[in-house]
């Protein structure tokens, strides 16, 4: 492991939690090898799932026993992660976004997988679709096990697509100017509006949107410390004034936020939705007539924005190797039963579950299982991912852009920028 001195340990932490509040939450040091302590911050449905499936691990009766600690999504729990894998005094596992894995695992705050340990448990590099494997790899050595993907799609409502005689245009769209037909024509439907995206005071959701078509017109983003960002200008502004042209209060709102964006669609006042798959129990626990798909791709290029829950090994000042063995097992034996947490919404990241018949048998869920074949994460860089501030970032600069009072070119540079003082910064370690 890592020589890193507390101190420096301690500074990075510091760094990543932006900040916040640090609250200590370290598991007890006198427990046994048998007592495995497990931090996530799963809630609500989530929660719940993720709940019953530590219980049936524990049920096997395996010869350990997990126990959970939820913890306040976003800064909070990551914040208090950091601190404890700073201190050595960190859970046995714990789940981390892979989209922090870059700001995370160059600090010495988590420990790799072995991978010979993981194929006693029955974990293979193979079992995992390739981009994900990769996206939880630093320095060429896997940092994170993939639990799953959850992107950011598009749900319609299946009696409006009907009565709008769009169902199968749906399926087969390739340009923006398809796209704005067919919400034209389901917003003469539900006399409101063709398209419910709500954005206005959340970075994440401008992001996910903007993220997902910039990567369909083929452009990168490259940020590397040190190094100015590497964007395609005119991909960007081209997907700004596209997605400003949709919010023009007839196609959507032009300032709807998530709340009113989703109780809109769950009411049939429109007739497209675009939202996480995280989204998906509260519409079916609506009785919604809908459906899902991986986002039209509009640009010419398959691309879908979306992030994955992972198991890490926080860094620990000692580690029981019997204990460590047990994690292995458990991990295993989470992902070999995670067709339940496809329930969510969420894509299951072991292959073998998405290529059951149980799991394909669910709907819409696997329509979309595919997204993971091209999928795209926040740049690597230490800044970025889930529960960061690189999402407001964006947001502080071209909110005006999707409210259509300001300048696509103007709104991007202040980002760009933005990202160019970061990437001055060195890295915390």
């Amino acid at each position: 492991m890592s020589d890193l001195s507390r101190r420096s340990l301690l500074k990075t932490a510091a760094a990543l939690a932006g900040g916040g509040l640090l609250v200590g939450c370290a598991p007890g040091a006198s427990r046994s090898a048998t007592d495995l302590s497990y931090w996530h911050l799963m809630t609500g449905s989530d929660g719940a799932v993720m709940a019953g499936l530590v219980d049936a691990v524990n049920a096997a009766n395996l010869g350990f026993r997990a126990t959970q600690t939820v913890l306040a999504w976003g800064p909070p729990y990551y914040t208090k992660l950091a601190m404890a894998s700073a201190g050595g005094r960190a859970p046995d596992v714990a789940i981390m976004h892979a989209s922090r894995i870059a700001g995370y695992a160059p600090g010495g705050l988590l420990e790799p997988w072995d991978l010979d340990l993981l194929a006693e448990v029955g974990l293979h590099e193979s079992d995992f679709p390739a981009r994900v494997w990769e996206k939880c790899q630093y320095d060429g050595k896997p940092y994170a096990i993939a639990l799953d993907t959850h992107p950011f799609v598009l749900y319609y409502n299946t009696e409006h697509a009907q009565k709008a005689g769009v169902t199968d245009a749906l399926r087969t769209m390739k340009s923006p100017e398809e796209f704005t037909e067919i919400a034209t024509k389901l917003q003469r439907v539900t006399g409101k509006h063709g398209l419910s995206y709500g954005y206005l005071g959340d970075g994440s959701q401008m992001w996910r949107l903007f993220y997902t078509l910039y990567r369909q017109t083929g452009a990168d983003m490259k940020l590397v410390p040190g190094r100015k960002a590497e964007v395609d200008e005119d991909a960007a502004v081209k997907t700004l004034k596209f997605i400003r042209s949709l919010l023009n209060d007839k196609i959507a709102s032009r300032s709807g936020d998530g709340g009113t964006a989703t109780a809109e669609f769950l009411h049939g006042e429109s007739g497209m939705f675009f939202g996480g798959v995280w989204e998906l129990p509260a519409l079916k626990d609506a009785k919604l007539p809908l459906d899902a798909m991986p986002i039209p791709t509009l640009f010419g290029t398959q691309a879908a924005y979306a992030d994955s829950h992972t198991f890490v090994l926080p860094r620990q000042s000692k580690v029981d190797p019997e204990r460590r063995k047990h994690v292995y097992r458990m991990v295993a034996e989470i992902l070999k039963r995670s067709v339940k947490w496809a329930d969510g919404g969420h894509i299951p990241a072991y292959q073998p579950v998405t290529k059951s018949a149980e799991y394909q048998a669910l709907k819409p869920q696997s329509n979309y299982a595919g997204i993971p074949e091209y999928v795209n994460y926040d740049p690597d860089v230490w800044f970025s991912g889930a529960g960061s501030d690189f999402q407001n970032y964006f947001s502080e600069n071209v909110q005006n852009v999707f409210l259509g009072s300001g300048d696509p070119a103007a709104g991007f540079d202040g980002f760009v920028a933005r990202l160019n003082k970061l990437l001055d910064r060195p890295q915390p370690v």
